[in-house]
């Protein structure tokens, strides 16, 4: 499948930044054109990222919005930078930018890949689930930032309930769905949520099983976002790093990972009656 170049991560993150400030003032596109003199389609346009972005026009904006010098300082930097493919973030707060990206990028997604070799994915975790990881993940962290997060991972998963879904395509390593965190009573209750989604028409499970070739799963966790009129994104997250990848060899490889993948996995079928039975069997220990 062939991919237009499209306007970098960087500055799609700056055009949603736009949008957003503009909504924060209760402005309208046409009154910011007006103020500024410009047409209303070209202030439409760069919170759209249909096109390409200036500093001065971006600079403009921002200082007619009223947005404070930090951030205003840091989004002109990222449209200076907007030639630049691929996008990483070392260390910074639990709670990431690139991480509130990810959550922007899959709500404008049309489809959506996610393989995961040790976790249910996020977007598909039970809000207990997620507790629990959180609280044994090491992380020192006071309850009210763990429900933050949460909230967070849970408000992310408000993009499959609305009206015009992604399709979601995921594939879950055998292992994740019988790691417990020593709480069998919740991962049961994740296994239900999991055949429930996998019930809904937009929503693809799989299961990779133990005997895969190990060279495929030990790739790693894999997402990857198709927008319309927009290139493809690969999200990839580790301990102590982020990174959006957007170079047709990266998106590339990806596609060719998922490939492998998708032909090593049970079907959709056999993968839910697997889920059915590790869920049976927790219920069963109680």
């Amino acid at each position: 499948m062939s991919r237009r170049k499209g306007v970098s991560v960087r500055q799609r993150r700056v055009s949603t930044e736009l949008r957003a400030w503009r909504v924060r003032r209760t402005l309208s596109c046409k009154e910011v054109a007006t103020a500024l003199g410009w047409s209303e389609s070209k202030v439409s346009r760069m919170e759209t990222g249909e096109r390409g972005l200036y500093v001065d026009d971006v600079a403009a904006v921002l200082g007619y919005l009223r947005v404070p010098a930090e951030i205003r300082h840091d989004l002109l930097e990222l449209v200076r930078n907007g030639d630049e493919r691929n996008w990483h973030e070392i260390g910074g707060a639990p709670i990431s930018k690139l991480l509130r990206d990810l959550i922007r990028f899959e709500s404008e997604a049309t489809a959506i890949h996610n393989f995961e070799p040790l976790l249910v994915p996020g977007l598909v975790q039970t809000a207990e689930y997620t507790r629990t990881l959180m609280r044994r993940a090491g992380l020192t962290l006071p309850d009210k930032d763990i429900e933050s997060m949460v909230a967070l991972r849970m408000s992310r998963q408000r993009v499959l309930d609305r009206a015009d879904p992604p399709r979601l395509n995921l594939i879950i390593e055998e292992m994740a769905l019988r790691r417990t965190m020593g709480d069998p009573a919740m991962l049961a209750g994740q296994l239900q949520h999991l055949l429930a989604a996998s019930a809904r028409r937009h929503i693809a499970i799989k299961v990779l099983p133990f005997d895969a070739e190990a060279a495929i799963a030990m790739q790693g966790q894999l997402i990857m976002i198709e927008c319309p009129h927009q290139p493809t994104l690969c999200f990839e997250e580790s301990r102590s790093t982020t990174a959006f990848l957007e170079d047709e060899v990266f998106i590339n490889q990806a596609r060719l990972a998922w490939k492998r993948l998708s032909a090593s996995a049970r079907s959709e079928d056999d993968s839910r009656q697997l889920i059915a039975e590790f869920a049976s069997r927790l219920r069963g220990a109680r």
